[in-house]
């Protein structure tokens, strides 16, 4: 519940914001207040199964698996509705921000990577955590993941293809906290390192180029 109160805050922040019709914000307010309600049926529906029967049981298994699905069914509905709404409203002004880094060249691209890589097998060399491909800080895959992110955004400038991009390396990311490999500590700032340190390379690809 508190990170779709959370999401649901930006949401409506968003909103305001962006100054949407109030044909919009209805649709965006009960798509929210939709998957508020999944679950909360959710959260009801395994009270009762834990109260009926505490000890393993499949159709308990079967009841608590269908009502957290249809929570990720709302939301899903709710993120489809959100995107067809709000698209039309961010998309220009990212496209807008992304077209001021222009597109870098394509050695520059290259470039970034390989200095993101460096630069991480160097800090886990000084800090004596981890391998090259694994463990330590920072995370090198998170980087790496975060740096092809960027350069692809800044490559094509399309906001969609920038939000897939970054999409797929926060994924990436989160596959080493579920492994248990990497902490938030080491995702958050190899991610961090991948981001900046491609703008910055990329960057100076543009003005000396």
């Amino acid at each position: 519940m508190r990170n779709h109160f959370l999401f649901a805050l930006v949401v409506m922040l968003a909103a305001l914001f962006l100054r949407v019709t109030p044909v919009e914000f209805a649709l965006l307010s009960l798509s929210i207040l939709f998957v508020l309600f999944a679950e909360l049926i959710n959260t009801a529906v395994e009270a009762v199964v834990d109260l009926i029967t505490p000890d393993y049981h499949p159709l308990a298994k079967i009841a608590k698996d269908t009502a957290a699905g249809a929570v990720m069914v709302a939301a899903m509905g709710a993120a489809i509705i959100g995107y067809m709404i709000l698209a039309h409203y961010v998309f220009p002004i990212y496209g807008k921000v992304l077209a001021m880094f222009g597109s870098p060249a394509d050695m520059g691209t290259v470039v970034s990577v390989l200095v993101v890589i460096i630069v991480v097998i160097m800090i886990k060399s000084l800090t004596n955590r981890g391998s090259a491909l694994e463990g330590g800080l920072p995370s090198g895959h998170a980087a790496v993941a975060f740096s092809i992110a960027t350069a692809v955004s800044l490559n094509t400038c399309d906001p969609l293809v920038s939000l897939l991009c970054i999409t797929l390396a926060a994924m990436v990311s989160h596959s080493r906290l579920l492994m248990r490999i990497h902490t938030l500590r080491e995702v958050i700032i190899g991610s961090c390192v991948g981001a900046v340190l491609t703008i910055v390379v990329l960057l100076l690809f543009k003005r000396f180029s």
